[in-house]
């Protein structure tokens, strides 16, 4: 499964913020880390950050596409009829905007 993350580095705490629309329109999930940019940090935060709302070991998790790029796709490694259900629960309180 793949997810479409635009991710805010530098944040006052680590979080999944909601559903937003992309400038294309397409729905990116905004996630907000406390790591900066440099060396990786920050995706290493945002693998962290998933990994543990979702439930999921970060070695189930990888970023296919935008490391160096606010914006991201990030692949998530499972059985997909469970990994939509545990990504329904967790999205499903989440604000949109």
């Amino acid at each position: 499964m793949r997810v479409a993350i635009r991710l805010t580095p530098r944040a006052r705490a680590d979080r999944i913020d909601g559903v937003a629309s992309s400038a294309d329109g397409r729905a990116v999930l905004k996630v907000a880390v406390t790591a900066p940019p440099a060396e990786n940090r920050a995706n290493d935060a945002l693998i962290a950050a998933i990994a543990k709302a979702w439930g999921l070991p970060g070695r189930d998790i990888s970023i296919v596409r935008g490391s160096k790029s606010r914006n991201k796709i990030v692949h998530i490694t499972g059985e997909p009829r469970a990994l939509l259900q545990r990504l329904a629960a967790a999205l499903g309180g989440l604000p949109t905007a």
